[in-house]
This record gives C-alpha cells, sequence and structure tokens, in this order.
C-alpha cells in the first residue's frame, strides 16, 4: 500500500453544488479513476477509510455525497457506531432521503462526477470505474447504463433492489451497459430475494454483459461497514480481493 493524499472539493452539477472526498496516491501521478457511491448512511470516516484503502492500491478516488441536495455531508447526523435496532427511527429519517434520490438525478449528477474526473490532473484519461455498497450498487448500474462510454467496470456489494418490477428498476439498464460488472450478493438480504437475484443475472446474461455475480454465503445486507453490526470480516476481505481483482483486469 501506497502513501495516500485525500481532500474534500466540489462539485458544479446540473442541480447545485456536490461536495465530496477525493483520494489518491501521494506522489500526484494521474491514477486510474474510481467513482465510489456511499450506501445509504452517506460520507462519514468509514467510508472516507474505505476509500483510501482503495486510492493505496493506486487508483484516485472520488466519492460524492449523492444527497447534496439536502446538504453537505453529513446529511443526517449519525453515530460513530450505527445499529439500527438501538434507534427504531433511524430507518424513518433515512427512508424518505433515499427514496428521493431519482434515477434521473443519479444520471446527471453521474454526468458531472464522470466529467469532472477526467479534467482532473490525478486522474488518468480513459474511461473511469464504479464501485457501490447498499443503494450504491443501484447507482453504479444508472451510471454504467447512462454512461457506457465512460464506465470500463463497475462492481456492487450487498446491493438491494436491483431487479425489481419498477419500470426504472436498475437491471433493466443491461443492454446500455458495456462495462465488466462484479456483483457480490449478501446471502441474507431480504432487499434481494433469490427471485431477484436470480432477474438480474438473466438480464445481464440476455445482454451479453460481461459479469460475475456472486453470492456470499451467510453475510448479512451491509456486511463491507465496520461501523454497523452487519459487518462480516470474511465477506469484506472476500469483496476487498474482487473489487481490486476487476480493477486491475480493467486497468
Amino acid at each position: 500500500m501506497t502513501d495516500v493524499q485525500a481532500t474534500a472539493v466540489d462539485i458544479p452539477t446540473e442541480d447545485g453544488v456536490a461536495d465530496a472526498y477525493l483520494v489518491h496516491p501521494a506522489d500526484g501521478r494521474p491514477r486510474p479513476a474510481v467513482l465510489f457511491y456511499q450506501d445509504a448512511y452517506g460520507l462519514r470516516p468509514y467510508l472516507r477509510s474505505m476509500a483510501d484503502r482503495l486510492a493505496g492500491a493506486g487508483y484516485t478516488v472520488l466519492v460524492p455525497n449523492v444527497f447534496y441536495r439536502l446538504g453537505r455531508a453529513p446529511v443526517l447526523r449519525l453515530p460513530e457506531f450505527i445499529d439500527p435496532g438501538a434507534d427504531p427511527t433511524l430507518w424513518e429519517r433515512l427512508g424518505p432521503i433515499v427514496a428521493g434520490l431519482t434515477p434521473d438525478q443519479v444520471r446527471r449528477d453521474a454526468d458531472a462526477y464522470l466529467r469532472w474526473l477526467a479534467d482532473s490532473p490525478v486522474a488518468a484519461d480513459g474511461p473511469a470505474a464504479l464501485t457501490g455498497y447498499c443503494m450504491g450498487a443501484r447507482l453504479v448500474l444508472w451510471t454504467a447504463g447512462a454512461h457506457p462510454d465512460r464506465v470500463a467496470a463497475g462492481a456492487g456489494f450487498h446491493g438491494g433492489r436491483l431487479a425489481t418490477d419498477d419500470p426504472d428498476s436498475p437491471h433493466l439498464q443491461a443492454p446500455d451497459i458495456t462495462a465488466e460488472l462484479y456483483f457480490g450478493h449478501a446471502d441474507e438480504d431480504p432487499s434481494l430475494p433469490p427471485e431477484q437475484v436470480a432477474r438480474f443475472e438473466e438480464a445481464l446474461t440476455a445482454a451479453g454483459v460481461r459479469h460475475t455475480c456472486e453470492v456470499y454465503a451467510g453475510a448479512h445486507h451491509g456486511y463491507t461497514q465496520a461501523d454497523t453490526p452487519a459487518y462480516d470480516q470474511e465477506a469484506d476481505e472476500r469483496h476487498w480481493a474482487a473489487l481490486l481483482g476487476l480493477l486491475k483486469r480493467t486497468f
């Protein structure tokens, strides 16, 4: 792992200014860019530590606050250890925030994030990669489908609602995706039941998308997030191996 340099940046979008966390190897040389999509809990210290680890492997990583329309991060103040079981009001407050981010907003924002990375002196020329967690896995698919010429690879981990009956369900982006995908599903995840897992992979296969989809046995939704009770160290390390393997193949 190499030393990294981090900074807070502001990214102009069609709807305002998104605050974001940028981290890259400290030597300042241009590196392949990774757009990192948050989970529902938002941009916070643990996500920054994940981005730091990814940058330490040789990448320039941008983590935008996708809820910027509601204010700068943290949009919702959370404890250092986030335990929904200890606070039954948590999802009452978070649910409307997550639901308020529409697929069209995601696509517009992604255009701004990718353009910003393309203009950054610490990002290498060429397409970027994507990684997303929880709700961020959906954002990966909407972004990859809307901007196929600017996305080389996309990964999603413990994503929910990937293949629903909604007219804008993420799996319907498959025909427009040219990136290679990797998705690591949580085995114990009510937001992604087995029928959605099957529907999701069927859509990718039918569209000819290069992909790997794996179900992490025994892992719960949120298995990569060490500041929550869902964390699973074995599944997390498996996620890192899969993500870095995908990036190595891509770049």
